[in-house]
């Protein structure tokens, strides 16, 4: 090792060594703990989204029951006529 060398490592101490660790395992954690919520939160909007479909889906197929008891009730007044 240079001097330089030397002189850069007298500047850490064990104080700053622990700071430093003990940060970086904060940010660490706080960074999991985010994404695992952000994880979680698409999950949920991801079933409901699929839950959505699956009440559209049921009420259209409910209105094209509709539509077709109304389209022979028509047929049946123009019949009629």
């Amino acid at each position: 090792m240079t001097a330089i060398e030397h002189k850069e490592l007298k500047g850490i101490t064990i104080r700053n060594l622990v700071v430093t660790i003990f940060s970086t395992a904060s940010i660490v954690a706080s960074v999991m703990a985010t994404y695992f919520q952000l994880k979680n939160d698409v999950h949920d909007v991801s079933i409901k989204q699929e839950t959505q479909a699956r009440v559209y889906e049921v009420r259209l197929k409910v209105l094209e029951g509709q539509i077709a008891v109304l389209q022979r009730q028509v047929d049946e007044i123009k019949i009629r006529r």
